[in-house]
């Protein structure tokens, strides 16, 4: 995937006409009640199923809230600014991989095998959550540099994420087998390792091309 450096600091009167930032402000705040509000859905569903993937998908929802409300509160700030609030941003997306590779060992001894149906119920729920949540955010995501990045990758990996979850309940239903929920958990650290570091990356050339405008050294 080709990233694009932004050619201007994209503030004040220097914003092109194309950059609707009041648009692009009410599409994050309504992804963010979305997600916070879908989170308590998956969360206990995920606690009465005995689901480690789905317990650590329902906290990725509330990474999703605090990424989207991060936006909300950081669109139009400098280029400077906004490039350090993107790495912080890649920091957000590995929080919840960390919580679900804690699950995942402290379980590998006696895996225990989640209640199918329930799991794939929430896990339908959840695609469409972030299906609409991607698809708002892929309108406007051009307009946030990687603010805005971080938030699309976020809710497309999550869509991958409950495709994933329902495959692996699919597959203990057949089997009765507890590791395949902990196998899932790895693949969630992947995706979300992969994710920050797109973003990562996107906010470096963010930075680089803030100094490159204010006429400093290129490091």
């Amino acid at each position: 995937m080709t990233l694009r450096s932004p050619k201007k600091d994209q503030n004040s009167a220097d914003v092109p006409n194309t950059f609707d930032f009041s648009r692009v402000r009410r599409t994050v705040l309504a992804v963010a009640i979305l997600n916070f509000g879908y989170f308590f859905v998956e969360f206990l569903v995920a606690l009465g199923a005995g689901s480690v993937s789905l317990l650590a998908d329902s906290v990725d929802f509330l990474e999703d809230t605090s990424i989207n409300l991060l936006i909300f509160i950081a669109l139009g700030w400098p280029l400077t600014k906004r490039a350090v609030m993107g790495k912080l941003m890649s920091l957000a997306i590995i929080t919840p991989a960390a919580f679900a590779a804690w699950e995942a060992l402290r379980r590998f001894t006696a895996p225990q095998a989640p209640d199918a149906t329930p799991v794939i119920l929430a896990s339908l729920g959840a695609m469409v959550i972030n299906a609409t949540s991607a698809w708002l955010i892929a309108r406007v995501r051009t307009h946030g540099g990687s603010l805005s990045r971080a938030a699309f990758l976020s809710a497309r990996n999550d869509v991958l994420v409950n495709i994933a979850v329902i495959a692996m309940a699919l597959t203990t239903a057949r089997t009765g087998s507890g590791w395949p929920d902990l196998v899932l958990g790895c693949f969630i650290i992947l995706l979300a390792l992969h994710a920050a570091h797109e973003v990562w990356e996107f906010s470096e050339e963010e930075r680089l091309a803030a100094k490159a405008l204010a006429g400093e050294t290129i490091d």
